[in-house]
C-alpha cells in the first residue's frame, strides 16, 4: 500500500484528503495539534480498512516531524507528503501596520520552515519510493495582494518558491504547490469571521488533488479546481 503523511489532518482539507486517500487504499500518518480531534479523524478514515497512525503534535517541533516520518517508515515508507498545516499570523487577519511580528514569525515557522523541515526528514524515503510526491498547500493570497492577507500570503508565496526550487533539485520527485481556493474551514472562519458569503466545502476540491496523483503532471504550481493546467 502507498503511504502518505498529511499535516493538519484533523479537519478541513486535511481530513477530506485523508478520507479520499483511505478510500483508495492508502495507509496514512496524520498530524494535528489537537489529540482528541485527531483521534476522531483517524477513526473516521480507518473504516476504509487502511492503516492509520495519528500523531498529535506541533509541526514546528523537529522531534515531532521525525516521529511522523518514523511512523511512515514503519508502514512501508513515504510516497506522498502533504504539508497542509497552516497558521494565519493573526486571528482575525489585520493590516500589515497592525500585524504582530510574533504572529508573522509563527506563520513562517508553520507554513514554511516546518514544511522544509518535514521534507528534509522525509527525503530519503520519498526518493526510495520511486514515485514520491510532495504537495505544498498554497493559497491565492500567495499570488494576489489582498488587504489583511499580507503576512499569511507572504508565507505561502515563500512556500511556493521553496517548492519550485525543490522540484529543480529533486527531479525524481513530483513537487506541486496547490492553491485550493477559498473553503469553508475553521482557518478561513478565523481569518475573516464576519464574511457573509458561503464558501465551498473542502471535499469539493479534493478531486483536483487526486487528479494530480493520477495524472502526475510536471512539478509546478496548480489550482485544485483545474490541476491539469499549471498556474503562475
Amino acid at each position: 500500500m502507498p503511504v502518505a503523511i498529511i499535516t493538519g489532518a484533523s479537519k478541513g482539507l486535511g481530513l477530506a484528503l485523508a478520507g479520499a486517500l483511505a478510500e483508495r487504499g492508502w495507509d496514512l500518518v496524520l498530524d494535528a495539534r489537537g489529540a482528541e480531534v485527531l483521534a476522531e479523524a483517524a477513526r473516521a478514515v480507518a473504516v476504509h480498512g487502511t492503516r492509520v497512525t495519528a500523531l498529535p503534535g506541533d509541526v514546528t517541533d523537529p522531534g515531532h516531524r521525525a516521529g511522523l516520518v518514523a511512523a511512515a517508515w514503519r508502514l512501508g515508507g513515504v510516497d506522498l507528503l502533504v504539508h497542509n498545516a497552516s497558521a494565519l499570523g493573526a486571528e482575525p487577519l489585520v493590516r500589515l501596520e497592525e500585524l504582530p511580528l510574533e504572529g508573522l514569525r509563527r506563520a513562517l515557522e508553520v507554513n514554511l520552515v516546518a514544511g522544509l523541515g518535514l521534507v528534509q526528514e522525509a527525503l530519503p524515503l520519498l526518493r526510495a519510493s520511486g514515485a514520491g510526491a510532495v504537495v505544498a498547500v498554497s493559497s491565492d493570497a500567495a499570488a494576489e495582494a489582498y488587504e489583511t492577507w499580507g503576512g499569511y500570503g507572504a508565507s505561502k508565496a515563500a512556500l511556493d518558491h521553496l517548492a519550485a526550487v525543490l522540484a529543480v533539485e529533486e527531479p525524481g520527485l513530483r513537487v506541486w504547490a496547490v492553491d485550493p481556493g477559498d473553503m469553508a474551514t475553521d482557518l478561513y472562519a478565523a481569518a475573516v469571521p464576519d464574511d457573509p458569503d458561503p464558501r465551498p466545502e473542502p471535499a469539493r476540491v479534493v478531486p483536483g488533488f487526486l487528479r494530480l496523483l493520477d495524472e502526475r503532471p510536471a512539478s509546478g504550481r496548480y489550482a485544485a479546481a483545474a490541476p491539469a493546467e499549471g498556474v503562475r
